[in-house]
């Protein structure tokens, strides 16, 4: 997406939401070669999107209290559920009644989880956050998405320092491996 006034982080993330949302109607109204076709960057943005998060958004809130840092934890739990089914979900034959069920409890869960980013996390971020501040966040943000992850991973961290310490390194054999498969 070519900028040409500044996009602030949490517009940039909302955006990033809705098109989750319609890769996840993608695939669930397509079935073969074109639910796949619509998989695929599904699994890639969900990877580099919470990756992204964890490394710029969460310790941003993380810094505004108590209350905040609760808020943060639980949406770092409801990330790793995700990433963990996801993880088992493109193991799976696309269009199997396995990966049905599965598809269905991993949509259900990864916009339970958007809902309440949107509803706690944004705006906090708006109220104590500048213009400027949200800014510098979105190109934090498009940095991190680079270098990370492009596949979910079961044991892959979830805090920033872990992130940036392993992340580059998962990175680049996501990258590899999608490079291979094509």
């Amino acid at each position: 997406m070519a900028d040409t006034i500044q996009q602030d982080a949490v517009r940039f993330l909302t955006e990033q939401h809705q098109q989750v949302r319609e890769l996840f109607e993608a695939v669930a109204s397509q079935k073969g070669e074109a639910g796949k076709e619509a998989f695929e960057p599904l699994v890639r943005l969900l990877a580099v999107h919470e990756t992204a998060e964890e490394m710029v958004i969460y310790p941003a809130v993380r810094g505004m209290g108590d209350e905040a840092n609760t808020i943060v934890e639980a949406r770092l739990q409801e990330e790793d559920s995700a990433k963990k089914m996801l993880t088992d979900l493109e193991k799976m034959e696309l269009g199997s009644a396995e990966f049905e069920q599965l598809f269905a409890q991993v949509r259900a869960a990864v916009e339970t989880h958007a809902e309440n980013e949107e509803r706690e996390i944004f705006p906090l971020l708006e109220q104590t956050t500048n213009q400027a501040q949200l800014e510098q966040m979105t190109a934090a943000l498009k940095t991190a998405e680079g270098m990370a992850p492009t596949h979910p991973h079961k044991t892959a961290p979830t805090s920033a320092t872990g992130n940036m310490l392993v992340g580059p390194f998962v990175a680049m054999v996501d990258r590899v491996r999608d490079a291979l498969r094509k």
